[in-house]
């Protein structure tokens, strides 16, 4: 834990520096999808919280199934159409693992 900057205003307690998951390429480029997933689903999330219109049959079931949706819609463009998110993020943390990856 020494390791690990020393920010003001921010608790790292219970946060580890094991980077050892990061030691191969297909672990980068998993978390580099999965990133990319995530982000994609916030930003799903982010325009439909809009509302730009309210529907003549919207429901809470409605929308815990657009939900549903927008989640695995997430995960299908971050697997076939991705934003290059989560191959910035592979990038940058394959530079700081340096000659480590396998």
């Amino acid at each position: 834990m020494s390791d690990l900057p020393n920010l003001p205003g921010v608790n790292l307690s219970g946060v580890s520096s094991d980077t050892s998951r990061l030691g191969t390429k297909a672990n980068l480029d998993s978390a580099g999808k999965k990133f990319e997933s995530i982000f994609t689903g916030m930003m799903l999330g982010a325009m439909r919280k809009t509302k730009l219109a309210d529907g003549l049959f919207e429901s809470n079931a409605l929308t815990q199934f657009r939900d549903m949706q927008d989640q695995q819609l997430s995960k299908s463009m971050a697997e076939h159409a991705p934003l290059g998110i989560g191959k910035a993020m592979t990038e940058f943390l394959s530079k700081n693992a340096g000659s480590t990856l396998k």
